[in-house]
């Protein structure tokens, strides 16, 4: 991997922006948390969730305000300074749709995390965030021919659809995967800084791509800090909102990066797409919650919480580096046998975890059994947030 001419200069007013939105998140989320508690915004125990006391959430608004902030604030100094070349790809309305769109989506998750929105009332958000995107000029253009040399040029209606579909199923694989203490926040770092890196890069050649996602990875970091298990304060639908749409903004804008984040973020999107297929099997909407994310199984094999939360993260770090030094073509191919990998995976977790509730069932039966030993509710499941 080879450096992108002029990235030399570029590294001091990185790493001041990823170290600014870094504080500025540490020192805001606090705030935000005492500001949660006041208004009674808390995720409460109950039979569904994994926390056991009251958490603040909206914890995704320090985040955002952070990158944001620090975003405006870099692209003011590099305008005045000429540090990072603007992109010919990039234009100040696809800026406004990363920028205005962040605000946007973590103001309307705020909502939810407020007054508990129904999730097809979330699916329409989305779709106007997407759309809202799509209006100021975001777009997949091209994406890489995994049959041959080139690459495939998206136009008119196909390219929109993709674009939407992109952008929403970004948002819920993000919200899919926030089940446990620092799991979502994390991962988006991992994907932030390889998105940043890839920027970097010959192939690529986009710094100040590469400063936007180094500012999004600080404010994540800085909220890791309160976000990491046991958490202090939840990222919430508004972090969920923000974190996903801002991703899948900052991996279109650019060429190759719509592979490198699909290998990226393999492990939450593909963990979306088992799920969403077993619950549709099942007759559930895909929506409904339930147990069987890669987390909970991994808990269901005797993980704790961290050590769950750290494998998950070792997984993407190593997608990570495979997206760093594979071709576009090899990135799809690594992702296609993630996705067949996992398939086998979560199928073999599937059938232990049955098996242990079986023999658990089984172990309580008999006439002298009292209530104090009788099974677990069947219908008492975790969530995603």
């Amino acid at each position: 991997m080879r450096l992108t001419p002029g990235a030399d200069e570029a590294l001091p007013l990185l790493i001041a922006a990823f170290a600014a939105a870094a504080l500025l998140a540490l020192v805001l989320t606090p705030i935000v948390r005492r500001v949660a508690i006041d208004i009674g915004m808390v995720d409460n125990p109950d039979r569904r969730r994994v926390n056991t006391q009251p958490v603040p959430r909206a914890g995704g608004i320090a985040t955002m305000t952070a990158f944001v902030l620090v975003a405006l604030l870099a692209i003011a100094v590099n305008d005045r300074l000429s540090i990072v070349p603007w992109p010919v790809l990039l234009d100040r309305p696809q800026l406004i749709a990363l920028l205005a769109g962040a605000v946007a989506a973590a103001l309307m998750g705020l909502i939810d995390d407020y007054l508990q929105v129904r999730a097809r009332w979330q699916l329409v958000g989305q779709l106007v965030l997407a759309g809202w995107a799509v209006a100021l000029g975001i777009g997949v253009g091209l994406l890489n021919n995994p049959l041959g040399p080139g690459a495939i040029r998206l136009e008119g209606w196909i390219g929109v659809v993709i674009t939407v579909f992109w952008i929403v199923g970004m948002i819920n694989s993000v919200n899919f995967i926030d089940g446990l203490d620092g799991l979502s926040t994390g991962i988006g770092l991992i994907a932030a800084v390889t998105l940043g890196l890839i920027s970097l890069t010959t192939t690529v050649g986009q710094p100040f791509i590469a400063l936007l996602c180094f500012t999004l990875a600080g404010a994540l970091l800085g909220f890791l800090r309160w976000n990491f298990h046991p958490a202090s304060v939840f990222a919430g639908t508004s972090g969920v909102l923000f974190l996903g749409y801002t991703l899948a903004l900052l991996s279109i804008l650019g060429t190759a990066k719509v592979a490198v984040a699909l290998l990226v973020l393999g492990v939450p999107i593909i963990d979306t797409f088992w799920i969403i297929v077993r619950r549709i099997a099942t007759g559930r909407t895909p929506f409904s919650p339930d147990r069987g994310h890669i987390h909970h199984r991994l808990l269901d094999l005797g993980l704790t919480h961290t050590q769950a939360v750290v494998l998950i993260y070792a997984m993407c770090v190593g997608l990570a580096g495979l997206s760093l030094v594979l071709s576009g073509t090899g990135q799809f191919y690594a992702f296609l046998g993630l996705f067949v990998l996992s398939g086998l995976g979560l199928f073999v977790l599937a059938r232990r975890s049955l098996v242990a509730e079986e023999l658990s069932a089984a172990s309580y039966e008999g006439p002298e059994a009292s209530e104090d030993e009788q099974p677990p509710d069947a219908d008492i499941v975790e969530s995603e947030r």
